[in-house]
């Protein structure tokens, strides 16, 4: 039996590529690097310029603007960083209130606090799962300052009612685009709509580094302070002079160059991917108790990761057991988010209204099943057959592929 290796999938889960006669494993994510991404991270290493100044980084700043129709696009280290900057850069401050739904993951709220601001949690909307115009404004006090529209999944919120409600407020709106790179609102591409947009290219993403993130935004006049809040603090026509205190949030070169390698092939990426979801949601959709996200004719999705709803009473099993049996099948899920205002963190944050039952429902019932780009489509169909047979309560020995 060969032994278990570490594959850089974003899971950290160790498998065997093949255990005699069982199944391969089929990891929840797994990047593709299959262009370009070595060659230049072997010039960006050549070159020695290999932390935060290089070609790769303002070419892929450049590309990345570009793509998601903005006039400036900054390279950071991660997405979390990405939201911290930009809120920093919104001079989010003690006790200001920014409305953000709870069904996202945790590094949303998470920025809000490094700034000292307080998250004011709301419902989503049950078709798209995203924040809405109404859970927006039935949260609004004095207090709030802003509000960070979560593109969950790679389904866009429906923006312009947002937009229009928080130009009527005063209040300003940030994309969290963590999820949904090149995904388009109306024809437009997310990043671009809002006050600012924020991007993560962690190892399970539809663009990956490794570690990264980006920041979009519109105004000439932020450019400066976002890149001097980046550089911590550094004035940009003064070499070793901090008007400010800023942060280390700088991209490396080496990431940089990685990214350049997936901007090249981003409409391979996104075709493939919209393929693999096409296949789940024909195999998926006619099974009992499986629910599926709604579609819409406003929006095109970013095929990050695909999610769907199990309905125990229809399956015979819950979302957790469906999991541990596709476990033990050699096929890797995870659950939908944990609703941020249900963690210790979090329990004494401000909930809009009583309840938040939409999101405690995907929560409970949500399930995030294998999606990346090299995702075969016979793998999708031993996903789909595994599921049937667990859910129609037929027993599958582990490894065997349920024909």
């Amino acid at each position: 039996m060969p032994a278990p290796s570490n594959r850089p999938d974003g899971s950290g889960v160790p498998f065997a590529a093949h255990d005699g006669d069982r199944m391969p494993f089929i990891p929840v994510a797994m990047p593709d690097l299959c262009g370009n991404e070595e060659r230049y991270v072997v010039e960006a290493v050549r070159s020695t310029w290999i932390s935060s100044s290089g070609e790769f980084l303002g070419r892929f700043e450049t590309e990345f603007a570009a793509a998601c129709q903005s006039k400036f696009a900054l390279g950071v280290s991660n997405g979390t960083t990405a939201l911290h900057l930009v809120l920093t850069g919104l001079n989010v401050r003690p006790g200001d209130e920014v409305i953000v739904p709870s069904m996202t993951y945790i590094a949303t709220a998470n920025a809000i606090r490094y700034c000292g601001g307080e998250p004011v949690f709301v419902d989503v909307d049950p078709e798209t799962w995203c924040i809405t115009a109404d859970t927006i404004e039935a949260a609004i006090t004095p207090r709030t300052r802003g509000v960070i529209a979560v593109h969950l999944l790679g389904q866009p919120a429906d923006m312009d009612p947002i937009m229009k409600l928080a130009s009527t407020h005063g209040l300003w709106v940030v994309e969290d685009a963590a999820e949904a790179p090149f995904a388009t609102y109306k024809g437009r591409l997310v990043g671009g709509i809002g006050h600012a947009g924020t991007f993560s290219f962690y190892g399970n993403k539809l663009l990956t580094s490794g570690e990264g993130g980006a920041i979009t935004f519109q105004e000439p006049h932020m450019e400066r302070r976002y890149r001097m809040l980046r550089g911590q603090g550094m004035d940009p026509d003064r070499r070793y002079y901090f008007p400010i205190i800023g942060f280390n949030y700088r991209m490396t070169n080496v990431a940089a160059a990685i990214l350049c390698g997936q901007m090249e092939r981003r409409e391979a990426i996104m075709t493939r991917r919209r393929h693999i979801w096409a296949r789940y949601v024909e195999r998926l959709s006619t099974m009992p108790g499986i629910g599926l996200r709604a579609g819409n004719d406003w929006s095109e999705i970013s095929p990050w990761m695909f999610a769907c709803l199990i309905d125990e009473r229809a399956c015979g099993v819950g979302r957790d057991r469906l999991a541990a049996a596709l476990q033990d099948l050699r096929i890797e899920t995870r659950p939908m988010f944990v609703p941020l205002h249900s963690l210790p963190p979090y329990q004494q944050a401000a909930v809009s209204g009583r309840s938040l039952p939409v999101t405690d429902d995907l929560g409970a019932r949500g399930i995030m099943l294998p999606t990346y780009n090299t995702l075969a489509d016979a793998d999708i169909d031993r996903i789909c057959d595994a599921i049937a047979r667990v859910t129609a309560g037929r027993s599958v020995r582990p490894g065997r592929h349920a024909a």
